[in-house]
């Protein structure tokens, strides 16, 4: 009765999942368009900050584009309540990051975080689940208490690359620094596209003393 009325069904072809699936069904998990700069060694995505902020390592898991499969699945997330997928995202991508000597010297995971007005009206941050999974393959604490939203911005998605990296030039702030003192810290949101945000991020965490920085996402567009 219950599947009657909330079927199990794939968030990205909307077909019903068979035993054993969860969020994704097997055709779709296989279509998706992996990135994995961690695996094959590609720094397009750090090359994106090369002469604005100084980054260690930067991975996406997969590309994102207009309507297609990963578009789907990250809508999903943020705005449907399946906050399973970014958990599963998570897992996938710890489990990868354990596997890579380049991680290993991580020493603690931080999320972009939403405003406090945001996260009443979603009711979660969808970075949330993805970040803790990811600490948890890497057996690395998940701080979510140092990283502040001060400023509520409209959606990021039209604007301009200088006019966001204008708007977000004080939307964030830090508090608790001592808790990432001379840390390596992996910044993790769910899409990058200007890299803007993790830029305006990142900013207020390098002046953090010893602070080092790499990012993970769940997609870049492309």
């Amino acid at each position: 009765m219950l599947n009657l009325f909330f079927p199990n069904i794939c968030r990205g072809c909307h077909k019903e999942l068979i035993e054993g699936e969860k969020e994704i069904c097997s055709i779709c998990r296989h279509n998706l368009p992996i990135a994995g700069f961690h695996k094959n060694g590609s720094t397009e995505m750090s090359d994106i900050f090369y002469g604005r902020i100084p980054v260690v390592h930067a991975t996406a898991l997969f590309y994102f584009k207009k309507n297609n499969i990963t578009q789907k699945f990250v809508h999903a997330l943020k705005y449907k309540k399946a906050k399973r997928i970014g958990l599963i995202f998570g897992e996938w991508l710890g489990e990868e990051l354990a596997e890579c000597k380049e991680y290993q010297d991580i020493d603690a995971i931080i999320p972009v975080p939403l405003h406090k007005k945001k996260l009443r009206q979603r009711g979660y941050n969808q970075v949330a689940g993805f970040g803790e999974k990811i600490a948890l393959a890497l057996q690395k604490p998940y701080i979510d208490d140092v990283l502040v939203k001060i400023t509520p911005t409209t959606s990021q998605v039209f604007k301009e690359r200088i006019s966001r990296i204008f708007t977000n030039e004080e939307v964030f702030a830090v508090q608790n620094a001592s808790k990432i003192e001379n840390k390596h810290i992996l910044l993790v949101d769910d899409i990058i596209t200007t890299g803007a945000t993790l830029e305006a991020c990142a900013k207020k965490l390098l002046q953090i003393k010893g602070v080092k920085l790499s990012f993970a996402t769940i997609a870049i567009t492309k």
